[in-house]
């Protein structure tokens, strides 16, 4: 299991929150590393405010950048994600049998009246 601290987890989950900072990830997945006027390209926003999404990022762990001349080369950092995916799967062995539960007894009651309209004709 990943030890993680809230301040991590709350960091993590912000800078996932927001779908801008989601699309910079899923294309820092997709290349090894790209210079930050690369990674903003295809959004309709000032380069400024991809600065601001590139800072939470790096707050969370999520990212590292690396200055070479004039150039910084951002990379994805997936391991804080390590937290975050063992943080929620706590919550859904918790959750699942619960909610299989209550899915069975929805199902038996939706049995019931079912066959309780086919009686009372």
């Amino acid at each position: 299991m990943v030890n993680y601290e809230p301040r991590d987890l709350d960091r993590l989950f912000t800078a996932l929150g927001d779908p801008t900072r989601r699309a910079i990830l899923a294309r820092l997945e997709q290349e090894d590393s790209l210079s930050i006027s690369a990674l903003a390209e295809p959004f309709a926003i000032k380069l400024p405010a991809v600065m601001k999404h590139l800072d939470v990022l790096g707050d969370a762990g999520l990212i590292t950048r690396t200055k070479s001349g004039r150039t910084v080369a951002v990379r994805l950092v997936p391991e804080p994600l390590r937290a975050a995916t063992d943080w929620l799967a706590r919550y859904q062995r918790f959750w699942s049998p619960k909610l299989d539960r209550l899915a069975a007894h929805a199902e038996a009651k939706e049995r019931e009246a079912r066959a309780a309209e086919g009686q009372g004709e």
